[in-house]
Parts: C-alpha cells; sequence; structure tokens
C-alpha cells in the first residue's frame, strides 16, 4: 500500500514538472508558409521556462531617435497584431515586409518576410504592383499588393518611415498595415525567427 501511494504521488509529481504545450491559439499549434529558402513552419517556443535577454530584452532606448511610435503611423494605415501577420503570410495578395535597414534585419526576420529598407520603399513600389510615374507610381490596379510592414519594436520609426514615404510616392494607405509590435513583440511571444543570412 505504501509502495503505491508513493508511486501515485510520483506520477502527480510528475505531471506537475511536465510542459504545457504553447500554442499560437487553443486550435493553432503552427503555421508553415512558403519562403524562397522553402517551407519554414512557425510556432512559440516550447520551453515553458523560456525568457528574452540580450539586445531584445532591453527595454529603454534614448529617444530621439528611439521614441515611442504611434499605432497609425500615417492616416488611412491599419495596425495588426500576430495573428494578421500569420495570415498574410499565407495570403498570396499580401507581402510582408521588414522595413528595416539590413544590419537589423541581419540580426533576424519572421519567416516569409522580404526586407526592403524603408530608405527604399518610395522606390520599389514596381514589386508591389505598382507602375511607374513620372512623379511616383501608379498604384491603382488590381495588381497592386497589400502590405503588413514591420520593424524592430513599438519604438522603431523604419517602418512608419516606409508607410509615410509609400504613401507620398503614390501608395494607396487603405493597403499598408502596420505591426507595430514588430520583431521586439514576435520574439516577446516566443514565435519562430528565420536567419536572413
Amino acid at each position: 500500500m505504501t509502495r503505491m501511494i508513493a508511486m501515485a504521488l510520483a506520477l502527480m509529481a510528475g505531471a506537475a514538472t511536465a510542459q504545457e504545450a504553447v500554442n499560437i491559439r487553443p486550435d493553432m499549434m503552427s503555421v508553415t508558409v512558403d519562403t524562397p529558402g522553402g517551407p519554414v513552419e512557425i510556432s512559440r517556443i516550447q520551453d515553458n521556462d523560456n525568457m528574452l535577454d540580450g539586445e531584445w530584452a532591453r527595454t529603454s532606448r534614448p529617444c530621439p531617435n528611439f521614441c515611442i511610435q504611434p499605432m497609425v503611423p500615417a492616416p488611412g494605415v491599419t495596425p495588426i497584431g500576430e495573428l494578421e501577420i500569420l495570415e498574410f503570410l499565407q495570403d498570396p495578395d499580401v507581402v510582408v515586409i521588414d522595413g528595416r535597414v539590413p544590419r537589423d534585419y541581419a540580426t533576424g526576420a519572421i519567416p516569409g518576410a522580404i526586407n526592403i529598407p524603408y530608405t527604399e520603399a518610395p522606390d520599389r513600389l514596381g514589386e508591389l504592383g505598382c507602375e511607374p510615374d513620372f512623379e511616383g507610381f501608379i498604384c491603382d490596379g488590381d495588381d497592386v499588393k497589400s502590405v503588413a510592414l514591420y520593424c524592430n519594436g513599438p519604438w522603431c520609426g523604419q517602418s512608419p518611415a516606409a508607410a509615410r514615404r509609400m504613401i507620398e510616392a503614390g501608395f494607396p494607405p487603405e493597403k499598408i498595415h502596420y505591426y507595430r509590435g514588430g520583431m521586439t513583440a514576435w520574439r516577446m511571444l516566443g514565435l519562430t525567427v528565420s536567419d536572413p543570412s
């Protein structure tokens, strides 16, 4: 009898220390997206004790340049979160754009995102279906893709600058979505990060 009680206590202790699954949503463990390097499965880190450290754990960066960005970087732009990014990564009519400079992009990116640095965004609208014009681009056809922009996080001004510059060059603001959480929120949630190098 004592042995059975000891076994039961051991089983209960083992159950208490077992790792619980870390889903994206209750009904979604992972999402697979196509990338130029092949399919990548995006999931959350399964270690229940995982914590951020290093550069991504810093909370206080001097402003300027690292000032908190608004939820809507320009009139007509739609703010979004992680679940929308995951949907957009699977939608052929949406391009997820990492608006960071190459140095920042090289530190890790959302799988399936393409890097169009904010400094180049207004000159690369042709890649999104716009037609060149004398004073910018014409972006009113059915072939014009919607975009989801992100950068380092709520204190990063690179993707907000990209949105404003794209609009000035003729891109419709209603086709721009802004993921303000960026890489900081993505990493905080333990989501898969690709190595662009």
